[in-house]
């Protein structure tokens, strides 16, 4: 590509081709490997490399100011490097070193700067002081409120039995003697009662619905609450007396209600929905009821069943505070920065909290405590201690904790005050938004606080984690692998994992996926949504399921769909397969056209251009994100070959053709060959064989860390590379690590990653327990001395 390597970094000389220029903006890292050849070799290529290159690169590889100012960072592997310095290093006379010089400098050079034990040594890893990140403050206030008020259960087995709402259906024209009613679970909330009524002897002249239950949230973001209805109704969210919407009063011609709340994935909120048919008057209009939403980034679409419960759970906390983005430099979101932005965000939820406990859980805790003799300066005191307590993630009798709640209580005879005085004391602590300034707690403790944050982002709240706490069970490495088993099965786990996973792949926040809609009529916003509904659903179903195989979630044979993705990916499909929500657990299998995460529409999409696929996109996100290889970013801006202006080429005929420089090829050596893979599907991920009526060449390869090359054909065959390809493993492991610790995993020893790797291989490759056992390694890791002193 061009300003790839042709950057003036010796100014006036010809552009640098030396290898640790092309090394350098490989920019990735490499394993060890027995090339490195024995210690002889490895003298000789140091003392070539202080003659013929430190004078550029520094004798530590660092640099300098002078001739090269970067660092040796790269993953070129020996083979690679060899091949670079004999064809053009040094840069003013190539031909003084080659040949057995050119293996013994290139076997220095990874040793020294490349591998991944130079890494290490170069650059050791440590574990930072962090601060909450902005999920996990919310997470955690939430679960301070949830203390008082009550907590509904997450638990994934509690909650994936139940589907739609409790309804309850009432005539109004009868005396209250001979009353008609009904009791059923309504999956969706989509109605035309039309002027007939619910049915089943009710009248539709006159009647009264409600419905209850709970709404699932699946990811955080603001959502937009749809309710259309030509009836007087009333609606709750989050609380009995938070009223979202009030149609009791009808206002003339008003049919349509449009709300956004700021929601918390992995949490359930309580919902009802109370209609009043009035006694009609001649000329009056049908009765009819619908509740839908917009997802953040998706289209309106009615509330699915299995976002809705009949279960009746507790009141939840309505934060409507936005934290500032937290840092994600390394690919994980870290809480490092502390400004006046994230100050000021802190003491604003910290106030929100203080509200909804003064309005609503102090009350309902003064009315349930459990000693029904004492007083309210008693109850106001335990009210306190146990704010402060879990907030600090330790017992009420700590000293710390006595201590803050007396100073609020001294500090005013006003209960909204004291209570307003004690939250914003204790969520603006350091004890509370540095979770692991806790060196002086228990072992067991400490153990629960980074449980419950790795897996949900908050702090304790599991019954059975705070009786192992309590009973100090956590030392013991196999009790804390149940507890930690208990844990992942939860709602906020599976939401913390989609997450990652909509990151890992890219299409996280709102991607703009529009399309040439001349050349791909019929792909628009609808579509959209039900790729981000078949996606979801299949992530679920596969890393949920009892075999939870990353082989399967890479190579599987099958979608799921709708028939609104039949008609467009021209897929048939087998009707007797529909559940009650239209969707098909499977769409006709063929292992051509369906190959797991890697070929699916919505991922595909949003790997391409407006009205082209994009190999290169696609390139890097598979080199990147799937083998977990580091690239540069180019030095200039790409804009693509127009395919206008080369009618008579592919898609990839322009992209070698675009970028078959030397210098492109640089890093388009590696991004090419598995982009092109991908060439079976176009810009909205639609299968094909042919690209401006040439047959498509798929055919593709990859260079490991090692560097041996390895061919595919087409998606299929990288998908069934990818499933044993040391890299990916690592890739995959190191990833799902990071961003569930916030920590880099070398920082928990040097063989950490390997370790988990091997141990992901021997379970079949089953990602929860892999995720079991990241969290059994963090959270009973020991502290280093840095953190542990601060």
């Amino acid at each position: 590509m061009p300003g790839s390597a042709a950057s003036n970094v010796h100014t006036g000389m010809r552009p640098p081709h030396c290898v640790l220029f092309i090394a350098m903006m490989l920019n990735t890292f490499s394993t060890p490997s027995a090339l490195f050849g024995n210690d002889a070799m490895l003298e000789a290529g140091r003392q070539i490399y202080v003659r013929q290159c430190a004078q550029c690169h520094g004798t530590q590889g660092g640099g300098n100011d002078q001739f090269y100012p970067d660092p040796l960072i790269g993953d070129a592997s020996i083979g690679e490097l060899i091949e670079i310095i004999d064809d053009t290093m040094p840069e003013e006379n190539p031909d003084d070193c080659v040949g057995d010089d050119a293996s013994a400098v290139a076997a220095y050079i990874h040793h020294a700067f490349y591998s991944e034990a130079a890494r290490l040594r170069n650059r050791p890893p440590r574990q930072s002081l962090q601060r909450l990140t902005g999920a996990q403050l919310r997470q955690s206030l939430m679960d301070i409120y949830g203390r008082f008020a009550g907590t509904a259960s997450t638990r994934w087995d509690v909650i994936r039995s139940q589907r739609g709402l409790k309804a309850f259906y009432e005539d109004g024209n009868r005396s209250k003697k001979d009353k008609q009613k009904m009791e059923r679970i309504d999956p969706t909330i989509d109605f035309d009662f039309g002027l007939e009524g619910p049915g089943n002897g009710i009248s539709g002249d006159q009647f009264r619905a409600r419905w209850r239950g709970s709404l699932r949230v699946p990811e955080t973001g603001r959502y937009q609450i749809v309710v259309r209805s030509r009836s007087s109704f009333v609606m709750t969210l989050g609380h009995d007396e938070r009223e979202l919407i009030n149609n009791h009063v009808q206002s003339a011609g008003l049919v349509e209600f449009r709300r956004t709340r700021f929601l918390t994935s992995g949490r359930r909120y309580p919902i009802e929905i109370e209609l009043h048919q009035r006694k009609r008057k001649t000329g009056a209009e049908p009765s009819d009821i619908s509740l839908a939403w917009v997802r953040p980034g998706g289209v309106e679409e009615i509330v699915p069943a299995c976002m809705l419960s009949p279960a009746s759970v507790p009141d939840v906390l309505e934060l409507n505070t936005v934290m500032p983005p937290d840092d994600n430099s390394y690919g994980f979101e870290r809480g490092i920065r502390v400004d006046a932005a994230w100050d000021d965000a802190v003491t604003t939820a910290a106030i929100e909290l203080a509200n909804d406990l003064i309005d609503e859980a102090w009350p309902l805790y003064a009315r349930r405590f459990r000693n029904k003799q004492a007083s309210r300066e008693e109850k106001l005191r335990q009210f306190i201690i146990d704010l402060v307590a879990h907030a600090f993630r330790c017992n009420a009798e700590s000293t710390e904790v006595v201590s803050l709640a007396e100073r609020a209580l001294a500090y005013s005879d006003d209960e909204m005050d004291v209570i307003k005085l004690a939250t914003l004391a204790a969520i603006k602590s350091p004890r509370f938004l540095y979770p692991t300034l806790d060196s002086d707690r228990p072992t067991s403790q400490r153990v629960a606080n980074r449980l419950a944050l790795i897996l949900h982002d908050s702090l304790p709240t599991d019954r059975a984690l705070l009786q192992a706490v309590d009973r100090d069970d956590l030392t013991n490495r196999n009790k804390l692998r149940v507890l930690a088993s208990r844990l992942v099965d939860d709602a906020r786990t599976r939401a913390k994992f989609g997450q990652w996973m909509r990151q890992w792949l890219g299409i996280e926040g709102e991607a703009d996926l529009a399309k040439n809609a001349s050349r791909y009529r019929g792909f628009d916003d609808a579509v959209v949504s039900d790729l981000r509904h078949s996606l979801d659903t299949f992530i679920d179903e596969t890393v949920w399921s009892d075999a939870s195989d990353y082989r399967q979630l890479m190579t599987a044979d099958w979608m799921h769909t709708s028939q609104r993705l039949a008609d467009y990916y021209g897929e048939a499909w087998d009707r007797a397969d529909q559940g009650s929500s239209g969707w098909l657990t499977a769409s006709v299998r063929d292992p051509n056209v369906h190959v797991g995460v890697l070929t699916h529409p919505l991922v595909l999409s949003n790997l391409s251009y407006f009205d082209t696929s994009s190999p290169i996109h696609r390139g890097v996100f598979l080199i990147r994100r799937v083998m977990g290889r580091t690239l540069r970013p180019p030095n200039e801006a790409f804009t693509p070959l127009s395919p206008d202006h080369h009618p008579d080429l592919t898609t990839r005929g322009r992209v070698e053709l675009q970028t078959g420089s030397e210098g492109c090829q640089i890093c388009h050596a590696k991004i090419n060959p598995l982009g092109f893979a991908l060439e079976n599907y176009d810009a909205s991920g639609r299968f094909r064989l042919l690209d401006r009526g040439q047959r498509i060449d798929a055919s593709g390869s990859y260079q490991d860390r090692l560097g041996n090359i390895h061919r595919f054909e087409a998606a299929r065959g990288l998908a069934e590379y990818v499933i044993q390809s040391p890299d990916a493993h690592t890739a995959f492991v190191r990833s799902l690590f990071q961003y569930f610790v916030k920590q880099p995993v070398a920082s928990f020893g040097p063989d950490q990653l390997q370790t988990l790797t091997e141990g992901f291989r021997k379970s079949g490759f089953n990602i929860r327990d892999l995720l079991i056992e990241i969290a059994v390694v963090a959270s009973s890791h020991p502290l280093p001395p840095s953190i542990d002193a601060a």
